[in-house]
């Protein structure tokens, strides 16, 4: 095989946001230097949100402010609106470091979108296209996800033509890249070898594909194989299985960092990060939180 795999680690932002312990600001800071050190290049760090409703992202600033300043890593911004982006922006105002890239969202379902962000799918599309052009004409690297793609804790069934839709509209946009996510965790390998190959035959050759899995059913890692197998060369995971979406009722922990590394290396597909490293950040990381993280690797280790 001579393809590689991109392995976005969203433990500092999607790993926490749904734990009850609030993680300090200097521990997750921590995290994403020691996961720096095992090789890990690409990091969710944070959300520009209202941290009322997600308290555990209200430092979020100063976590960006204390990020390592390195030309070889690339910090994301989880952004929901406009606010957001400008949010993301200013993070880089004074010659600061910053996010580089603002990760937007928008939802496949009307309902979920309704429940969560008072917006339509439709309406949510529309507010992506700005805030992509907002992130592009400040400076950012613009890049939206796709969520409930594979099925909504409301409205359950997600045709697939939908999602293909939605990038069709969002690829119009141009942005960097296209994530799909299983928000919820339902998804099976069949149906995301058929939505992932029939978004690589869409979208341009020059829009990378993400996918993002939730283990809640133990599909998650076969998920995340049937992705890459069918042209996704980005996937996203968080280190030890933590993980959650507070606005997805029953929604658990995003596969493991670990898990992914296992498979993928043993498989012959490099990832460029060390499964020994992680796992040793995964038990000190099992420390700051008081309880075993989820990740089947961290528990076993390699082989």
């Amino acid at each position: 095989m001579n393809r590689t795999l991109q392995i976005v680690e969203v433990s500092p932002r999607d790993g926490l946001q749904n734990e009850s312990m609030l993680v300090s600001t200097a521990d997750k800071v921590a995290l994403i230097g020691r996961m720096i050190e095992a090789g890990a290049r690409r990091f969710e760090v944070g959300s520009f949100v209202n941290p009322k409703r997600v308290p555990q992202m209200a430092d979020t600033p100063e976590v960006i402010a204390a990020l390592p300043d390195r030309d070889d890593i690339s910090y994301i911004g989880l952004c929901l609106n406009r606010k957001g982006v400008e949010r993301a922006a200013q993070s880089r105002e004074g010659n600061k470091r910053g996010v580089d890239e603002a990760g937007c969202v928008t939802v496949a379902s009307d309902a979920f979108g309704t429940a969560n962000q008072g917006q339509t799918s439709a309406q949510s599309v529309a507010e992506n296209i700005a805030m992509l052009a907002l992130a592009k004409r400040e400076g950012l690297v613009a890049q939206v996800t796709i969520a409930v793609a594979f099925g909504c804790p409301f409205e359950k069934h997600v045709p697939a033509d939908r999602v293909i839709d939605i990038a069709r509209r969002l690829a119009e946009a141009a942005p960097v890249e296209i994530a799909v996510a299983d928000t919820i965790g339902v998804a099976v390998p069949g149906q995301v070898s058929d939505l992932i190959g029939r978004l690589r035959e869409l979208l341009p050759a020059d829009i990378r594909l993400r996918a993002h899995f939730h283990d809640t059913r133990a599909t998650g890692v076969a998920n995340a194989w049937a992705a890459w197998q069918a042209g996704a060369d980005v996937l996203d995971s968080s280190l030890g299985g933590l993980g959650g979406c507070p606005f997805a009722p029953g929604a658990t922990g995003n596969v493991a960092t670990e898990d992914l590394i296992y498979l993928f290396e043993r498989s012959g597909v490099p990832t460029g990060i060390d499964l020994e490293r992680a796992i040793a950040v995964n038990t000190w990381f099992a420390g700051v939180m008081g309880k075993a993280l989820p990740s089947n690797v961290g528990r076993a280790g390699g082989f």
